[in-house]
């Protein structure tokens, strides 16, 4: 699993579920979880410790040196090892090819390299992408969550077709319609004192489309003067935030600190509507994680969206703002409602985290021809 320190809950969540989900199985496996941390190295070294890079260097520190390091003891004692997030695949090189997968969750890690004109990258960005992308390519076993991402890898020859293994993710038990103990949605939403509110979650990078998101926002905003935006998950870089007060957003945008599953559910449950305008996506989890909680979604229409959210959501085009705009004017004001919200929790229902579990434990057994325990 990903050192915590490095702050993707998505890919926690994917470590933590899986783990969860095999130790239902105690007659057929036994699981043992490998996450060291990112030690404080660069960052202890006087004036550098506090800048950015150095908490990056510590980092590549622990993906290429600590923690490949630390994994051959760990051979000996098990039958198998699944790595689960592909930005860790350079793990491969120190585990035995033949025992070892590696989950691919999208191939952004490796565009600089599969397809440099699209992100050109510094030199010594596309040589670890490279040692990365060979470890993925070293492994018995690629476990993809999409067929998109697997028409990816075999558009570009990564790996072979019998090698990969087809293994959604699933709804934690958390998102539900109903409020969970842990809720603490009430107290994050305070500062908004009752408007109604978008919510988009995911990261800020590029690929997410913030932009279309404030422009549509902005847009809403004159037919709704009391809408909010909640947007969790991101850190604004300046040409974000440049946009958000050129617009005039300001007051209007609610940032929530990273919140745990029972609390995000809430969010969910009271969002007018979820927009999800990403350009790209592996799978896009807060689409099942919304449509599970009964919330209307929008979502940019892209393949791989449109093979997790099926007929259950709104679809708008990349970019086209008014397209978004009036999808959403029309969900917040009936005119255009979402699908049925049977749809919604039918859709969401199937995807489940055991299914997964039992999926990735099954490979294994096949590849270790070994019916029994492992």
């Amino acid at each position: 699993m990903d050192p915590r320190e490095e702050g993707w809950p998505s890919m926690d969540l994917v470590g933590e579920a899986l783990v969860e989900g095999l130790e239902a199985f105690p007659a057929e496996v036994d699981v043992t979880r490998v996450r060291p941390s990112i030690p404080h190295a660069v960052r202890a070294l006087p004036r550098l410790g506090s800048r950015k890079a150095a908490f990056n260097a510590d980092r590549l520190l622990t993906r290429f040196g600590l923690y490949p390091a630390r994994l051959p003891r760990e051979r000996l004692g098990h039958d198998a090892f699944h790595i689960v997030d592909h930005t860790y695949a350079q793990l491969a090189h120190v585990l035995p090819r033949e025992r070892t997968g590696v989950y691919c969750h999208d191939l952004d890690a490796f565009r600089s390299v599969l397809e440099p004109h699209r992100e050109p990258r510094p030199t010594w960005f596309r040589l670890m992408a490279r040692v990365t992308l060979k470890g993925l390519e070293r492994a018995a076993l690629v476990f993809h969550s999409t067929q998109q991402v697997r028409d990816e890898l075999l558009a570009h020859g990564v790996v072979p077709p019998e090698r990969l293994v087809w293994a959604p993710y699933g709804v934690s038990p958390e998102y539900r319609l109903e409020p969970v103990p842990g809720d603490a949605s009430d107290a994050v939403l305070a500062p908004m004192k009752g408007r109604p509110y978008l919510l988009h979650v995911g990261s800020a990078i590029r690929r997410k489309r913030l932009d279309v998101l404030f422009d549509t926002f902005a847009a809403l905003r004159v037919r709704h003067p009391d809408l909010m935006l909640v947007q969790q998950g991101g850190v604004l870089d300046a040409a974000q935030q440049a946009q958000v007060a050129r617009l005039g957003l300001r007051g209007a945008l609610l940032q929530p600190p990273r919140q745990e599953r029972a609390t995000l559910a809430g969010l969910y449950r009271r969002a007018s509507a979820v927009l999800i305008p990403s350009e790209a996506e592996g799978f896009g989890l807060p689409v099942i994680e919304a449509l599970a909680c009964g919330a209307s979604v929008v979502a940019s229409d892209l393949p791989v969206l449109r093979e997790v959210g099926g007929d259950a959501c709104l679809y708008r085009p990349v970019g086209d703002v008014a397209a978004w705009t009036e999808a959403v004017d029309g969900v917040l004001t009936g005119r255009s409602p979402a699908p049925a919200p049977e749809l919604r929790r039918a859709r969401a229902a199937r995807f489940t985290w055991s299914a997964h579990a039992r999926t990735v434990l099954d490979a294994y057994l096949r590849l270790l021809d070994r019916p029994g325990r492992v």
